[in-house]
């Protein structure tokens, strides 16, 4: 029998061209699917690609990843194809006639990571058959068959010129012993939450397909969370909603309160003990309870 080239057999490589039969298709949102075996920073990739005129559609997968960035300039750490790890390039501001897009105003991509988070975990409960929550702004918590919640993927938008990259880390196969330390809720991955299956494959093209539908609804209103129903999807799936917490905002201050609500511009909404109302349209998110 011929030697895998894999060590570890439970992990194989992602099937680049199937997955670019399957989804880069006539009427699809995507233009390129590119499996990468290694690579520093896939939204450094894509970024580049972006400067260089690179159209919206473009996907950059690597199955490992070295220099790997969450938000606040984190690492974000996995091993060779235990996860996904990808980012997308999508050009909001620029016109469609194709598609009767309008360009969304740069107010309104603030929304795009939460877009993510509601596009995975529709694919992570689809796909994966785990409990699947989001955790405002950027993370998708998943329930352990004990009940413990824990982080099994981030999500990083940044802009690029007129461009957006936005990044996706997520633990799938990932063991116990493999995940990193943490300051806040626990790293854990698909299999450690129970899911019986570690296949990459499905859940790619999952989550890209419940991306580009909820992507396509968002652009045909002008950006309006509301009106194509994703502020009701992101609110029904955000388990800070409800939630005792205390918030650290980019200026170093602190905000204790619970949470009300997101609002139509996708901010965090924080009542505070003396009854005011904040809204948060970035910050570090601690659930207190």
């Amino acid at each position: 029998m011929a030697s895998s080239p894999y060590a570890d057999l439970d992990r194989p490589p992602l099937a680049a061209r199937a997955l670019q039969r399957a989804l880069v298709v006539p009427g699809a949102m995507w233009r390129r699917i590119d499996v990468v075996a290694e690579t520093g920073s896939t939204n450094a990739d894509v970024a580049q690609a972006a400067r260089e005129g690179a159209g919206e559609g473009l996907v950059v997968v690597a199955e490992r990843q070295v220099a790997g960035r969450g938000r606040r300039s984190r690492e974000w750490v996995s091993p060779p194809r235990a996860g996904l790890t990808l980012s997308v390039l999508l050009r909001p501001g620029v016109p469609d006639a194709g598609r009767g897009w309008h360009a969304v105003p740069p107010g309104r991509w603030g929304w795009l990571p939460l877009l993510a988070g509601v596009a995975l975990a529709e694919a992570v409960r689809r796909v994966a058959e785990v409990g699947a929550t989001l955790k405002w702004p950027n993370d998708l918590l998943v329930t352990a068959p004990g009940g413990g919640e824990g982080k099994a993927a981030g999500i990083l938008a940044e802009v690029a010129g007129d461009a957006v990259v936005l990044g996706v880390g997520l633990n799938v196969s990932t063991r116990a012993e493999e995940l990193p330390p943490t300051t806040g809720l626990p790293a854990t991955s698909l299999r450690a939450a129970g899911s019986g299956s570690a296949d990459r494959d499905p859940l790619l093209r999952a989550l890209l397909r419940s991306f580009e539908r909820w992507y396509g609804g968002w652009r045909e209103t002008g950006g309006d969370a509301e009106l194509c129903g994703l502020l009701e999807a992101y609110r029904r799936d955000c388990a800070t909603i409800g939630r005792d917490v205390r918030v650290l905002l980019p200026d170093a201050d602190a905000l204790t309160g619970v949470v009300t609500t997101v609002d139509r511009d996708g901010q965090l909404v924080v009542r505070t003990a003396d009854g005011r109302e904040h809204r948060v349209s970035a910050g570090d998110v601690l659930h207190v309870r």
